[in-house]
């Protein structure tokens, strides 16, 4: 089962599609880019966006932009999609709601290995800046999908 993973933004998004042991592809991509990709063909059976949560806090433009091209990019894929929020990400790979980005690429190197480098890459080689939260939500959606116990989300 491939799947593509998608951290939204504004104006660019992080994408990545992971086979449950490999990244296909990845890349940060203008949005618009992003939705012909999303729309047309590609390596993918599932799409799973990372959902935009409220805990309390005021937010601005930024993230109302981010949540509407979320909806084009479900609206634009073939089939039923997918939405899981950062906080479930979190408890699975790090087991703490108050982890970071630090500490979710690491769990992620802890798992897969090191990036590597040019002349000797891993596994990993290539993620980079958002990629680092579109493959921890394609990890964390795979392992749910694959029965892992590990994952504790509300409503599905």
């Amino acid at each position: 089962m491939n799947i593509l993973a998608i951290d939204p933004g504004p104006v660019v998004s992080a994408y990545v599609v992971w086979d449950g042991r490999d990244i296909l592809d990845m890349g940060i991509s203008d949005n618009y880019e992003l939705l012909a990709l999303v729309g047309g063909d590609n390596a993918a059976e599932e799409l799973v966006i990372e959902q935009i949560c409220s805990y309390g806090m005021a937010v601005g433009a930024s993230v109302f932009e981010t949540v509407f091209w979320s909806g084009r990019f479900a609206e634009a894929w073939r089939g039923g999609f997918h939405r899981m929020p950062r906080m479930d990400v979190k408890m699975h790979l790090c087991h703490n709601s108050r982890a970071k980005d630090k500490n979710i690429s690491q769990a992620l190197r802890d798992r897969f290995g090191e990036v590597g480098t040019k002349k000797a890459p891993g596994r990993l080689y290539g993620v980079k800046k958002d990629i680092w939260a579109a493959l921890a939500l394609a990890v964390s959606w795979f392992d749910k999908k694959a029965g892992s116990p590990v994952i504790k989300t509300k409503g599905g």
